[in-house]
């Protein structure tokens, strides 16, 4: 084990040694093993948007094996989904590649503006199918985040105490935050603090945009002359607020797009801005698998510093 994932192992020294096993297995698996960089594939699009929505462009996605099999071949670090998916490949794959068991999921029938996920699936279950954490998502502002506040830190004693790394998906979403504030750089920075605060080894969050949200937050910021005005500059904010950069942070690959390009630039700007990765899910899987495959390629390269 190299010192980079010693030292990142040693952020989480309160931690059983069966926990920081599997955050190793996490950092030293795939192309980017021994770098500290993660490039993940999330697959809880089915539950959260509708399977047409996340499959119908490219049909052998409906398939759980498909989402198995793209992990394995472009080499990420490690492979996200709820329960149905995960039991309907893990004894095909067992031990080919780490997986994170997702256990809370919403779906868009009931769209509120104050949502509650469900939770979908245990710590028992992530267990039993050879899981190396669990990830849970909040939503920082909904009127309900107290109940997911803690439902996560329960989840998170139960993952620790059984080995297991825990991975918070933090969203800030609500009837008192603009549709706009919900990537506001304030706003984005606060849920990542919330989530590290929370007990989380591993923290997703939105990629931030320069729009301050808090009129409060707006003084300290402009007082205080916090550098938000590239992208680079805001995920280091971000990172800044998971305990100064000792707790892992990564980043949504967000909505498909069409243009290569511009994934590449916020993968560049995650990287000049000291982000741990992305994980990346739609993204990946909209594109044909072999344009998945080049795609998830170079953005571990870029991740790697093989290429700009």
């Amino acid at each position: 084990m190299n010192k980079r994932i010693r030292e990142i192992l040693g952020w989480y020294s309160s931690d059983n040694p069966g926990t920081l096993t599997n955050l190793a297995r996490l950092l030293n698996h795939g192309y980017l093993s021994g770098t500290g960089r993660l490039v993940m594939l999330p697959v809880d699009q089915g539950f959260e948007h509708g399977p047409a929505r996340s499959f119908a462009v490219n049909p052998p996605a409906y398939h759980p094996h498909y989402h198995f099999e793209l992990a394995i071949e472009a080499r990420c670090n490690g492979y996200a989904a709820p329960l149905g998916f995960i039991e309907a490949g893990a004894a095909d794959f067992a031990g080919r590649i780490p997986m994170i068991l997702k256990l809370n999921n919403h779906d868009v029938l009931h769209d509120e503006k104050d949502p509650l996920s469900a939770v979908t699936g245990s710590v028992k279950d992530a267990l039993r199918l050879g899981c190396v954490a669990v990830g849970f998502t909040i939503y920082p502002g909904s009127a309900n985040c107290t109940a997911m506040y803690q439902q996560f830190r329960e989840i998170a004693a139960e993952a620790k105490a059984s080995g297991l790394v825990a991975v918070c998906w933090s969203y800030p979403r609500g009837s008192d935050l603009t549709k706009e504030g919900e990537t506001a750089i304030d706003v984005v920075a606060y849920a990542a603090q919330i989530a590290a605060q929370l007990g989380a080894h591993l923290i997703k969050v939105k990629l931030p945009s320069a729009h301050i949200e808090l009129p409060e937050a707006k003084k300290v910021y402009e007082k205080a002359k916090v550098p938000i005005g590239t992208l680079a500059d805001r995920v280091r904010h971000v990172v800044q607020s998971a305990f100064d950069g000792r707790r892992i942070v990564i980043f949504s690959g967000g909505a498909a797009k069409a243009d290569d390009n511009a994934v590449l630039e916020e993968i560049r700007a995650i990287r000049d801005g000291g982000g741990f990765g992305t994980i990346i899910g739609r993204n990946s899987f909209q594109r044909r698998r072999s344009d998945a495959i080049d795609l998830l390629t170079r953005i571990m390269k870029i991740y790697a510093g093989e290429m700009q």
